[in-house]
């Protein structure tokens, strides 16, 4: 059923619907699961440990980015 009272008659499609989005979550966790690790303290929530990446976001002769997840809270931060 939609928020707007619509009621889909094929139920099989709304059934494959959401087990596309469970395996789309799923793909997600296992993805941050893969990050390495450091200790960071996050701004938000105070934890002491984050996900880290790097990632070029300007030209090619200036440093990369340092972007940081809370293992905690989610909360993303940058370094630059």
């Amino acid at each position: 059923m939609c928020s707007c009272g619509y009621v889909s008659k094929d139920r099989e499609a709304v059934i494959k619907e959401e087990a596309k989005v469970k395996k789309d979550i799923e793909i997600k966790q296992k993805r941050k699961m893969s990050l390495p690790k450091t200790k960071e303290e996050c701004p938000k929530c105070g934890n002491k440990e984050a996900y880290y990446w790097l990632q070029q976001t300007r030209s090619s002769d200036e440093p990369e980015t340092r972007f940081f997840e809370c293992t905690k809270c989610s909360y993303r931060w940058r370094d630059y």
